[in-house]
Formats: structure tokens, sequence, C-alpha cells
């Protein structure tokens, strides 16, 4: 598997980290995702569908937190990996975070695992 990093991206507050693993694509947002940093993960999630990765795996244990803005960006993802026959995977929520999804019944529309190896391992796209 590929293991390089594909790109980064930065602000004060979010570090955005994506790299390819097989067929999937591993996006790991960093610090605090918000209407500020929205774009800073918006942005990656784009391209890597744009290059044709329809998997999509947000590894989240370096998420910190996630506001209504945060989880718009992984809806919106998630739509797009769909409509291309895919999906987008979540893996290693902190608590804060995975409550948001919890309220929202966000939780509902995603493919959640407890850890990144569990959602590389996973083969399926998402979509069920």
């Amino acid at each position: 598997m590929d293991r390089g990093t594909v790109g980064s991206a930065q602000s004060g507050r979010l570090l955005v980290e994506v790299r390819e693993e097989g067929s999937s694509a591993v996006v790991t947002p960093a610090g605090e995702l918000d209407h500020h940093t929205a774009d800073l993960l918006r942005e990656p999630l784009d391209d890597c569908l744009g290059k044709g990765f329809s998997r999509l795996v947000v590894d989240c244990s370096r998420l910190e937190f996630c506001d209504s803005t945060g989880l718009n960006v992984l809806l919106g993802a998630r739509l797009k990996a769909e409509a291309a026959g895919g999906g987008v995977h979540l893996a290693g929520m902190l608590p804060v975070v995975a409550r948001v999804f919890e309220i929202t019944g966000a939780e509902a529309v995603f493919t959640v695992h407890d850890s990144l190896e569990d959602a590389l391992a996973d083969g399926s796209d998402g979509a069920g």
C-alpha cells in the first residue's frame, strides 16, 4: 500500500493530511473543525473525489472539535462519494466529536469504525 502523503493544508487550528491507502483516500483532520476551518477539510475531500477516490476514510482520532459547519462538510462529501459509487467512512472518533454525530443523528448515515485499521480492513463502499 502507498503510505505517501498526497497533500496537506494547515491553519493555526486545523491541520489536514491526505494519503492513499490502496483504493482509499485517508484524510486526517487534526484540531478544530468549525466555521473558520471547514474549507481546509472541504478542499482536500473534493480533491480526493476529483482524483477518482470514491472511498474516503476520515481518520477522526486527532479531531478535537466539530461543529455543524464541519458536519455539513462531511455530509456533503458523503453525498458526492455515494454519487460516485463509494462512501465516507469515519474512524476513531473522540467522544466529544462522536457526541455531535449522536445528537444530530448523523452517525446513522455514515459508516463509523472504532479505528483507522478497522475502516481500512472493511472493504465495503460505505453506501449501506
